[in-house]
């Protein structure tokens, strides 16, 4: 019977983690997982049963603290077919959650559209910079899995965008954000700035951002773009009006 050491399983997942996000679901191969932990192939079948079980696992545990329950019994067999998919929708429809957009969808004016966004691209930030590993590695793992594919970006990611759209639009019609071009180019600005900012920095190697720095730069860049500038007194927007 195989040795096990106590923090053994949270050493495979975050291997395991690291070569999924490099080498996507397909290309990965267990004995990718057992170089990247330095450790013999035939180690990594004392805690999973094998590759779909590993996946499944990172899945479980990889994104937010959440996920981290109680210990399972080892190994973990793999799961029965579909069950992956139907964890990955489970847990990207809870990690999409953003309150403060779901309660500005609702409110038909703020009392402070910079304070309102700016909760907003906070909440967002912080939901993709505590999952960012996980997000990284079901992008590389869609790239040749149809159906993740479909989870992934039009399941969670489009129907994000949509929901920024709404309230990007809602606000400019009211006067309480800036107008742009076009809503939904203005929610994907807001959705990739603030990814690479909370995600794909870290893969980058100019990138030497600290992550408070990093949060307070991409809330600030977003809400400095959409904030409006026009907003003087009646007087002197007549007065410019008239020259």
């Amino acid at each position: 019977m195989r040795r096990r050491p106590a923090d053994g399983l949270d050493q495979v997942i975050a291997a395991a983690l690291r070569v999924f996000a490099d080498k996507g679901y397909r290309r990965a191969q267990m004995s990718d997982v057992a170089r990247e932990m330095r450790v013999a192939p035939g180690t990594l079948y004392g805690y999973v049963a094998g590759k779909e079980a590993l996946f499944h696992l990172v899945v479980d545990r990889a994104f937010t603290a959440d996920g981290h329950g109680r210990a399972p019994a080892l190994p973990i067999p793999n799961p029965p077919p579909g069950a992956t998919l139907a964890r990955v929708r489970e847990r990207l429809a809870a990690d999409s959650a953003l309150p403060p957009l779901d309660a500005a969808l609702r409110r038909a004016r703020p009392a402070d559209a910079r304070a309102e966004l700016e909760a907003i691209v906070g909440a967002l930030y912080d939901r993709i910079a505590g999952a960012w590993q996980g997000i990284v590695m079901l992008e590389r793992s869609a790239l040749d899995w149809p159906q993740l594919a479909h989870v992934f970006y039009v399941e969670m990611r489009r129907r994000l965008l949509q929901r920024l759209e709404r309230y990007l639009a809602a606000r400019a019609e009211a006067g309480a954000l800036a107008a742009t071009p076009s809503a939904d180019a203005a929610a994907r600005f807001v959705l990739e700035t603030v990814a690479w900012f909370a995600m794909h920095r870290h893969r980058d190697r100019d990138a030497a951002l600290d992550e408070g720095t990093a949060r307070r730069t991409a809330i600030t860049l977003i809400a400095n773009a959409f904030t409006r500038t026009d907003r003087g007194a009646p007087g002197l927007r007549k007065e410019r009006r008239r020259r």
